[in-house]
């Protein structure tokens, strides 16, 4: 049975299912021709992979990816770096976007159900059939619009899916529950629906240690990263209680990574690790950032 929470806007007969974004001129620009130049400047920055996607398309499957979600001024540069590696492959119809519920609303774990997503670049349809194949596979999953209310860890990704991508659809996945046991279900759900749709693959959206000195903040998150190379889900979960690793996407990193392990991955690849100190120049108390690949198909 689906879990079902449904926030709907009604005008008149008609009913609203567009989410319209709740941190454009925030954490990214809000017109379109900014927010492009801002996205080019992340790829070009010093920081980031240092040359734009040439939007060309081959054979090789998409892998799958861990992002920051951060302002694009701090975190742009490095979650660059993660979605360069969508340019020159095969372009994916949908995709599976993880990110923490920061404000805890909703539902342990929302999969948003249907309609659009906005952005300053257009409008992404939310691919339906599979939210609800995702949703009937498993009890961890409902339908919830309340909880992607007012979250950003999915929202920022959107809009550099839409400049690497053009058009694409999306799943995206809210996890209030971050659990362990929560982590492996979405990835075991995950794995199967992967399994059975070779046009999918998937985004985890977390920043990394946050709000102390750049060198132990590098420190921890290396401590974590160590175990994410690995796909090690239990290790990353017991470094994280060990050494206090404010590492805020937990969940949705080791639900991607156990997905990828089931489906055959051998290890992921750290791309770029930096802090915001690294942007800003301020190293008394930054939030650590990384961005990750994994390839999980032939």
């Amino acid at each position: 049975m689906i879990n079902i929470w449904r926030v709907l806007v009604r005008t008149g007969d008609q009913v609203l299912t567009r989410r319209m974004p709740v941190v454009a001129g925030m954490f990214y620009s809000s017109s379109k021709g900014s927010l492009e130049k801002e996205i080019e400047a992340a790829f070009l920055h010093e920081l980031g992979p240092g040359k734009l996607p040439q939007h060309r398309e081959a054979e090789r499957a998409p892998p799958a990816l861990i992002a920051p979600h951060a302002g694009y001024m701090y975190s742009g540069p490095i979650a660059a770096h993660s979605y360069i590696q969508l340019d020159g492959r095969r372009k994916p119809e949908t995709v599976i976007i993880l990110g923490p519920n920061h404000y805890g609303i909703g539902t342990p774990v929302s999969i948003y159900p249907e309609g659009s997503w906005v952005t300053p670049l257009g409008e992404v349809e939310i691919d339906r059939d599979l939210a609800f194949e995702l949703a009937e596979s498993s009890d961890v999953f409902s339908l919830d619009e309340l909880s992607h209310q007012r979250e950003h860890s999915i929202e920022v990704q959107v809009p550099f899916l839409q400049y690497v991508l053009g058009e694409v659809k999306i799943v995206p996945i809210c996890m209030l529950d971050q659990s362990l046991g929560a982590a492996v279900k979405v990835g075991e759900a995950l794995a199967k629906v992967l399994e059975r749709h070779e046009n999918v693959t998937l985004v985890a959206s977390s920043d990394f240690t946050h709000y102390e000195p750049h060198e132990e903040a590098l420190r921890k998150d290396e401590i974590a990263l160590d175990r994410i190379r690995e796909l090690d889900v239990n290790g990353l979960y017991e470094v994280i209680g060990k050494y206090d690793i404010s590492m805020c996407g937990y969940g949705a990193v080791a639900a991607v990574l156990h997905a990828c392990k089931k489906l055959g991955a051998k290890k992921a690849e750290v791309l770029k690790h930096a802090t915001s100190g690294d942007v800003t120049g301020d190293y008394g108390s930054v939030v650590g950032y990384a961005a990750v690949k994994v390839e999980f198909r032939a």
